[in-house]
Parts: C-alpha cells; sequence; structure tokens
C-alpha cells in the first residue's frame, strides 16, 4: 500500500446556517503529518496529511469553537498526532484515544493529562483485523474518572454486541448511529432496535453524524434527514454531532463539510436542540469541569 489518498474537500462551502456560540464539533480527527508520526503498519489506508492547521482552519471556516478529535484507525494505538492536535489547541480540543488494553494506569492518566477523556473500541472488519471484547472490557474498567467508551460499528451486528455493550461500566458512545439503514426512515428495523438500546441505559450517548455515509441518496441527502431528526428530538440529552473530517474511507464520495454543517436545523430545527446538540451534550461529557463551572 503505497498510494496516499485525498478524503476531504478541498473547497468547502461557508455553510449557510450559523452554530451557536461555543458549538463543538465532536467527532473529527487528524492525520500525520506522516513525516512526524508514522502511520501503523496495520493501517487499512493511507492518507495523505491532514494536520492540526488544517482542522483548526477548518474548524473557524465553518463557525465552531472546539473539536473532540478522535484517534483514526490508520494511527492505530499510537496516539501522539491526536495529542499534538489537542495540544496545538490552546484549550479548544479534546481526544478519544485508541489503545493496547493492557495500557498502564500510568500511561492513562498521562493520556488525561493530555486532554483524552475516552477510549474507542473499533467492530468494523475492514478497519481493523482483531477486537478482543474481554480484553476491552477489563481496560474499561480501569479508565479515569470521567472518561467514557466510544464503539463503532454496524447495525448488523447490534443485538451480537449487547452483551459486551451491556457490560462496559463507564457512559458509551455510539459512532454514527451504529451506521443505520437510513432509507427505511425512522421506523425502520435499524433505528427501532437501535432505539431498544438506547433505552436500556441513560448512559448511551450517539453521534447523528456522517449522512455522507449512511445515504445513499446522495447530497442533500434527505433520507437520513428525515430519518434521524426524530431520534435526535427524543433522546435531545444524549447526542452529539461532528463531521467526521477529513473523512476516512470516503475519497470516492468527497463531501462538501460546508453542507453536512446545513445538515444541523434539519435534524435539530429548534435553538434549543441546536445548542444541546452542539455545546451543551459535548461540553458535559468532554470539558465536564468547565460545565459544572
Amino acid at each position: 500500500m503505497t498510494d496516499r489518498i485525498v478524503s476531504w474537500h478541498g473547497n468547502p462551502t461557508k455553510p449557510r446556517y450559523v452554530p451557536p456560540a461555543g458549538a463543538i464539533d465532536a467527532h473529527c480527527h487528524v492525520f500525520g503529518p506522516m513525516a512526524q508520526f508514522p502511520f501503523s503498519a496495520k493501517a487499512k489506508y493511507l492518507p495523505e496529511d491532514a494536520g492540526p492547521d488544517m482542522l483548526f482552519a477548518l474548524r473557524d471556516h465553518l463557525g465552531f469553537a472546539r473539536n473532540v478529535i478522535v484517534q483514526a484507525s490508520c494511527h492505530g494505538t499510537d496516539n501522539a498526532a491526536t495529542l499534538d492536535a489537542i495540544a496545538q489547541s490552546n484549550g479548544k480540543a479534546r481526544g478519544v484515544a485508541v489503545v493496547d488494553p493492557a495500557i498502564s494506569e500510568t500511561d492513562l492518566a498521562a493520556l488525561h493529562l493530555g486532554g483524552i477523556r475516552g477510549i474507542r473500541f473499533n467492530f468494523l472488519k475492514r478497519l481493523v483485523d482483531d477486537a478482543p471484547k474481554d480484553k476491552f472490557l477489563e481496560v474499561a474498567g480501569r479508565l479515569p474518572a470521567g472518561w467514557h467508551v466510544v464503539i463503532y460499528f454496524e447495525a448488523d451486528i447490534l443485538e451480537d454486541l449487547r452483551p459486551f455493550m451491556d457490560a462496559i461500566p463507564v457512559p458509551l458512545v455510539i459512532d454514527h448511529m451504529g451506521r443505520p439503514d437510513v432509507t427505511k426512515g425512522p421506523d425502520g428495523p435499524d433505528l427501532q432496535a437501535f432505539r431498544r438500546f438506547l433505552d436500556s441505559r441513560d448512559d448511551i450517548w450517539f453521534k447523528a453524524t456522517c449522512p455522507d455515509r449512511l445515504d445513499p441518496t446522495g447530497d442533500p441527502w434527505n433520507a437520513f434527514a428525515h430519518a434521524i431528526a426524530p431520534l435526535v428530538a427524543d433522546y435531545q440529552d444524549r447526542v452529539l454531532w461532528g463531521t467526521d473530517w477529513p473523512h476516512p474511507n470516503m475519497q470516492d464520495a468527497i463531501p462538501d463539510d460546508g453542507h453536512l454543517v446545513d445538515m444541523i436545523p434539519r435534524i435539530a430545527p429548534t435553538e434549543m436542540l441546536q445548542r444541546k446538540l452542539l455545546v451543551d451534550n459535548p461540553m458535559r461529557l468532554y470539558w465536564g469541569e468547565e460545565a459544572r463551572g
């Protein structure tokens, strides 16, 4: 694998929607720079550099104030690039790490000092080779106070994962709602199963993200808006939003980030919902000490 790929828009439009003051892009990534932060030997894709300077320029262009940077699978369990981006953010970023389950308490504490507030477990077979549930459960029980676990999976394995997720002793955040089939509408089987899962615990959060990944009808992603708006309304205190920039593995269908931002008022049509989605909820989860004031 030698060809490096670009998966992000080179000139995203300025969104029509203006986010509220303090809005947070709660799901984004950095790639490299490779010369400073080499990619994992196990990486399934080899992206061009998309470092913190590009991320923060996009943040400002789209009208956001802060970022939550999620460790990208191409960097494996070496979180140096994510930690570097947080360090360069002047307090305007927090992060989610990917760790070796055998990580020590000392190293977890160092991640906390570096701005990490959760760890991510990835169950997409096209992105990871091994997802040892027993080891994941062990490390989930040793996390610093206030951390959570982010889980990425596809809808067809939700029920298989339920015993594992039920056993995790800290709050859960589900990436991209477990990738439901949004073309079936808000009452489709995937979203109904996801609602049952949300109802099983009051500390399960989710990201109402990635219309570009989930909606095959394409931009402006009408099926996504129709299916997801009721979910946001019904679970408004447990929902987050993010761009997913630089859109890993989307090089064949690169979304315009300005159009992604313009999805926000379609899934959260009131100012109150928008503030919860973009400010109150991510502040509580990632900047809890500030949110408590």
